[in-house]
């Protein structure tokens, strides 16, 4: 068995479904230790998670994502808790069916997409360079191609929706420019960090409701990949033999042009300015 990962931890996000399930099975049996930082639980039925609990090799912190004071207190854990994250993967997500906001009252996708991952980021900082590797991958996504305009003023409150293609892909379009905008400020820590498309993958769950457009859902289950896909892909662009710079957007492994990138600094900066004037200062008050 591969034991590449003996000796370092990564946290991962929505790692108990989907594309961040595969990737912390891929990792556990590279010899990694995980902390998942989850919504939902963790298969019963599966006897690689479940040993991996057992042996505290996969450590369990439960939390609402987008309501932060149920964030605030996970990351607190983790922080007393845990000594180094050699990578850190802000995979958590979905698509939504229909408008929904955060109990800051921000919209949904933006707020746990967007905002979400730049506060686990600076909250777990001082962790990243305790690591050796010093890694960031954000969760990203190839539906944005689809967008023609990109106003970042709206993001909060967009003025339309439309599954998939409205809010979720701007979200992570946002997620990728601020990703961009914030390497070269992460590289004087000598932090690395990147936005990753996974591809096309089926993660569509039964009895649950989908962001997915009815027309799309056929052709998902027939030609979409299994998630093992999304996930190799995740963690090539962290570990793979690659020459990509710090703040780049990924796709099918390359190195790809990001749009809109002059309005990169403004979503840093609200994104920056939400951290500090709302979760950071709560944190201290509390």
């Amino acid at each position: 068995m591969n034991k590449t990962g003996y000796g370092r931890t990564a946290l991962i996000t929505g790692a108990s479904n989907g594309i961040g399930l595969e990737l912390t099975r891929k990792m556990l049996a590279d010899g990694w230790e995980i902390i998942a930082l989850i919504r939902s639980a963790f298969p019963e039925d599966d006897k690689l998670i479940q040993a991996s609990i057992s042996e505290k090799k996969l450590r369990i912190y439960q939390a609402d994502l987008a309501h932060f004071d149920s964030l605030r207190h996970a990351l607190n854990r983790i922080k007393a808790e845990e000594g180094k994250i050699d990578l850190l993967f802000n995979n958590a997500g979905g698509s939504l069916a229909e408008p929904t906001f955060s109990k800051q009252e921000r919209e949904l996708h933006y707020e746990l997409h967007t905002v979400v991952p730049y506060i686990i980021l600076m909250e777990l900082k001082e962790h990243l360079q305790k690591g050796a590797l010093k890694t960031v991958v954000n969760t990203s996504s190839n539906a944005f191609k689809f967008r023609k305009r990109f106003d970042a003023d709206t993001l909060e409150r967009p003025t339309d929706f439309t599954m998939l293609f409205g809010p979720y892909a701007t979200s992570k379009l946002a997620l990728s420019l601020w990703s961009r905008e914030i390497a070269p400020q992460l590289a004087r820590d000598g932090i690395k960090i990147y936005s990753v498309d996974p591809g096309g993958n089926n993660t569509m769950r039964n009895g649950q409701k989908s962001g997915i457009p009815f027309y799309m859902r056929p052709i998902i289950k027939l030609f979409f990949s299994h998630p093992s896909k999304g996930a190799a892909l995740l963690y090539h662009a962290a570990l793979g033999e690659n020459k990509v710079k710090s703040g780049a957007y990924m796709m099918n492994g390359r190195q790809t042009e990001l749009h809109f990138t002059e309005q990169g600094g403004k979503v840093l900066e609200k994104v920056r300015m939400i951290y500090e004037q709302e979760f950071a200062a709560d944190t201290a008050r509390k």
